[in-house]
């Protein structure tokens, strides 16, 4: 794969006008089409759940934020990030990256292990975080039922070094596709637990804090969604936190229910929630830069024919 530091850049034909920035990403990335699913949503509580089961990562967000009174808010800010980086113009996304590594540069935590006091921007930590969030992304997506090819997957994972570099990565250490991330996950598995931080991870995202009169509301939408992104995440990790999840084939037909009911939903509707990243998106590159299923169907059929990339 080659490295798309500077991004993969529009796709003609958009109907971009002219001199239109299409970001770091640009329409003819697979990361601009998948990023506008709605499924990203319970991928975002599958990467909470994988990056708390390292001991210094969730130390880190423990000792320098009030994880329980602002999980949300830290929830809603990471989407934020994401789709500023993914939608945004090559300013937003630089900018963006800027806040983010001004913030960890200031930050330090304890290891739970040693008692030595460690910064927070460690590039060991920066790639966990990083590469749980990426492989949460394409996992829940594929087997929600999103068609990507392989070839697809893998370009995702290298788009994605965009998305390391402005944390504060190197892309060139950053795994480069699908084959690279799982090689990475058998290497720090043994250095992952289940301590007090992870179950403290895992309590609130079972039952998150809300008003009294919004509990049923958060028993009856929260739980099952939640539910269904720790089934997603690999057995490995349900060993770990020592609870057992359903069958791998009742999480996927799962997965699949909640991606067509979640789908159904026009997109138009969806995209207005805020900050309305995509919609900002689409007015300034066009409506041909509209995020789509069948936009990965044809870029696939295109690829994937002989004697091509």
């Amino acid at each position: 794969m080659g490295n798309t530091a500077t991004g993969p850049g529009p796709r003609p034909g958009t109907g971009a006008g002219a001199g239109a920035d299409p970001g770091l990403y640009g329409p003819a990335s697979v990361t601009w089409q998948c990023h506008g699913d709605p499924m990203m949503w319970i991928a975002g509580v599958r990467a909470l759940y994988l990056q708390a089961l390292h001991p210094r990562a969730v130390r880190g967000v423990m000792e320098n934020s009030d994880f329980r009174r602002d999980a949300w808010g830290r929830l809603l800010r990471t989407a934020d990030f994401v789709g500023t980086l993914t939608y945004g113009t090559t300013e937003a996304a630089e900018r963006a990256g800027g806040r983010v590594r001004a913030i960890h540069r200031r930050l330090s935590a304890t290891d739970p292990a040693t008692g030595r006091t460690f910064p927070v921007d460690d590039p060991e930590l920066l790639l966990w975080i990083h590469c749980a969030q990426i492989d949460s992304f394409l996992h829940v997506l594929r087997r929600s039922g999103l068609a990507l090819t392989p070839a697809q997957a893998d370009r995702y994972v290298d788009e994605n070094r965009v998305n390391a570099r402005l944390v504060g990565l190197d892309p060139a250490g950053v795994p480069a596709d699908t084959a690279q991330l799982t090689a990475y996950f058998e290497k720090v598995r043994p250095e992952l637990a289940a301590g007090p931080d992870a179950l403290a991870v895992d309590d609130f995202l079972r039952g998150p804090p809300v008003h009294p009169l919004l509990v049923p509301g958060r028993n009856l939408l929260w739980r099952p969604l939640a539910g269904l992104a720790y089934g997603s995440l690999p057995g490995w990790a349900h060993q770990l936190y020592g609870r057992p999840a359903p069958a791998p084939r009742s999480v996927t037909r799962r997965l699949r229910l909640t991606g067509r009911v979640l789908r159904s939903i026009p997109a138009g509707l969806r995209w207005k929630l805020p900050p309305g990243h995509i919609l900002k998106a689409m007015r300034r590159m066009g409506p041909g830069s509209r995020p789509s299923p069948y936009t990965l169907r044809t870029s696939a059929a295109i690829l994937d024919r002989p004697g091509r990339a």
